[in-house]
């Protein structure tokens, strides 16, 4: 039979020469998980966005501290730590690969952000994010697409910005660039389709009519029974802004901000004078 005792000073010796072998050989060690360029990923592969158009996409954003941002697809998360410590807001990134998303996770303690970022393991297409104000994404234009309707089901001001895809055609309200890199702002328009009723001018009140495509609108304004083409008609997010022409001729313009059913703004008259109305859905 042998004796533990004779087995010990062997087994102790092993050891003592793996953990050698492990500090004279690092490789031989086990590593940290480091993402590669073009490592394949779910539904697309990872190309980080260039730190200098992180910046004027953020910029463009108009990111601040009142903001909550969501970087879908957040990669090494460094779109949330900019976010976060650049910009000041509080930031989430969204990241399918659990190694990559600890890695963020690591990068984000790194930089000290972790009383703003949060990195979540999760799908895109599961997670709500529908408290964001900002949302950032480098996906492919097949993924942007089928983000679409969820995106404009979001709060118009609500902004959007993508590296390198965009939208179909849900045109961009500004991009920029960055060397050969480019970035898309959208801003979610609000929903202003259809017949309203403006009241608090002098004459009486006057029917407006919009249409509308993505953020692109046009109408009619109705005077008693004398139509009008609506003129420059804008919206941006929640931002309602047009001319028209009052009886005398006069361009007046308007300036609201869209609140579900109706709209708060006023009219300025060419004189200056600004007169508050308020407009209703019909």
């Amino acid at each position: 039979m042998i004796r533990l005792s004779w087995i010990r000073p062997f087994v102790l010796a092993g050891l003592c020469a793996v953990t050698a072998q492990a500090w004279a050989n690092p490789a031989a060690a086990e590593k940290p998980y480091v993402p590669e360029r073009g490592q394949m990923g779910k539904d697309v592969i990872w190309i980080p966005t260039p730190k200098g158009l992180i910046d004027k996409m953020l910029t463009a954003a108009k990111v601040t501290s009142s903001d909550r941002v969501f970087d879908l697809g957040a990669g090494d998360g460094i779109i949330a730590i900019t976010a976060a410590k650049e910009f000041g807001a509080q930031s989430v990134g969204i990241e399918f690969n659990p190694q990559m998303a600890d890695y963020a996770r690591r990068m984000v303690k790194e930089a000290g952000v972790s009383d703003k970022v949060r990195i979540i393991t999760g799908d895109i297409f599961k997670e709500d994010f529908s408290s964001a104000s900002v949302v950032t994404l480098y996906l492919l234009p097949d993924l942007n697409l089928r983000l679409r309707p969820t995106l404009l089901r979001m709060k118009p001001g609500t902004r959007v910005v993508s590296h390198a895809f965009t939208m179909g055609d849900w045109e961009p309200d500004e991009t920029m660039a960055h060397e050969s890199a480019r970035g898309y702002l959208w801003v979610v328009p609000a929903s202003v389709e259809g017949e309203w009723r403006m009241t608090g001018m002098e004459g009486g009140p006057v029917r407006l009519n919009f249409q509308q495509a993505l953020q692109k609108i046009g109408g009619m304004l109705t005077r008693g029974s004398t139509p009008q083409p609506l003129l420059g008609a804008k919206l941006v997010g929640e931002e309602l802004t047009f001319q028209f022409l009052t009886p005398d001729r006069q361009v007046h313009s308007f300036s609201g901000k869209v609140w579900g059913s109706q709209i708060n703004g006023t009219v300025t008259s060419p004189g200056g004078l600004m007169t508050p109305v308020q407009v209703r859905k019909l």
